[in-house]
């Protein structure tokens, strides 16, 4: 309710896809996934690049790109 009207609210379903790629494949990565997702309508959604300052596998305690 909202000053003494309903209304309802409709969320479009999301998912969310987490990559950890090195660096020479970002740009083709990322033309993957726009391709891939692109509908043309309204909530297709964003990617957002982040770097990774540090990767540990936890079984074997490798670091960096051999832990990914």
């Amino acid at each position: 309710f909202y000053r003494g009207s309903e209304f309802e609210v409709a969320f479009l379903p999301k998912t969310k896809l987490e990559v950890a790629i090195p660096e020479e494949k970002l740009e083709k990565v990322i033309e993957t996934i726009k391709n891939s997702a692109k509908t043309g309508k309204f909530g297709d959604g964003k990617i957002f690049v982040t770097e990774l300052d540090q990767v540990v596998r936890i079984r074997t305690g490798e670091k960096g790109p051999e832990a990914i």
